[in-house]
């Protein structure tokens, strides 16, 4: 059952609430009190969803935004008809096509789902951040991570290997994380990024992997992340099984300025 608190509930948005591992982020939240929207582009799988969470947890407060977060103007109309103080915001959306694929705008499915929605969902939701106290935002990245190519950010030089650009995809996130958690800890905004478990799921079965750790266990560094009290302050940083880890990419500052910057010309 959910932690009764006699304050206001919390409030979270989890990004790609229906896979396995946002689905046990989502109720791990809610046995915690808050209230956690998710957002799916399934209808029917986000309400099935959803109803599981309620079901067990017995929290009331949960519910579902449609989005599809590949496309920007998608994410700017979940920030448009959002009108409260959001206290956590968790990216965890993620896709790994095995074919090249576009969003209508001609950007690669990728880039735009794992890296993009993160840049985008941080941007638009940045005002109701900045009205909670001690917002948190947690980037879903993964220690499989490398083969950023700045100068061939979409694979259109390369031949596409949806291994090698999921790699590159959550290297940015974590780059980019470092760029948020500066530019918004004078808010009192912290942005940490934390490789979850490794879970059998739709993303893990496209890279060609399975997962020898449940759902519970993937979501437990993401939660832990998000919410224990240790970390307030705690910004800019990389975590796995809960413990603050060395990121080779956060040094580069030449770099994850260059992918801010291309980012933002999306």
């Amino acid at each position: 059952m959910f932690t009764i608190s006699l304050l206001s509930p919390k409030t979270a948005i989890v990004t790609g609430g229906t896979g396995a591992i946002g689905q046990a982020i989502a109720r791990q939240l809610a046995e915690k009190g808050y209230r956690v929207t998710i957002t799916a582009r399934n209808e029917q799988k986000a309400q099935s969803t959803v109803s599981g969470i309620i079901r067990a947890t017995g929290n009331q407060n949960v519910s579902y935004l449609l989005a599809d977060l590949s496309r920007k103007k998608e994410i700017d109309a979940l920030a448009s008809n959002w009108n409260e103080p959001l206290d956590l915001l968790v990216n965890n959306a993620a896709i790994a096509p095995r074919k090249r694929e576009e969003t209508p705008e001609g950007i690669e499915m990728q880039l735009a789902v794992n890296v993009l929605s993160y840049f985008r969902m941080i941007q638009v939701f940045t005002p109701f951040l900045k009205q909670a106290v001690g917002a948190r935002v947690v980037n879903v990245a993964s220690y499989w991570a490398g083969d950023l190519d700045i100068d061939d950010l979409e694979c259109r030089r390369r031949r596409y290997d949806n291994d090698m650009i999921y790699r590159q995809s959550k290297q940015a996130d974590r780059m980019l994380t470092v760029a948020f958690a500066e530019k918004l800890k004078e808010h009192g905004i912290t942005v940490n990024a934390c490789h979850p478990g490794d879970v059998n799921s739709t993303l893990s079965n496209s890279l060609g992997f399975g997962g020898h750790q449940s759902p519970d266990q993937g979501a437990d560094t993401p939660v832990y992340v998000a919410t224990a009290p240790k970390l307030e302050g705690v910004t800019g940083k990389y975590f796995e099984r809960r413990q603050q880890v060395p990121c080779s990419f956060a040094n580069n500052k030449e770099l994850i300025g260059r992918l801010f910057e291309a980012c933002e010309k999306y």
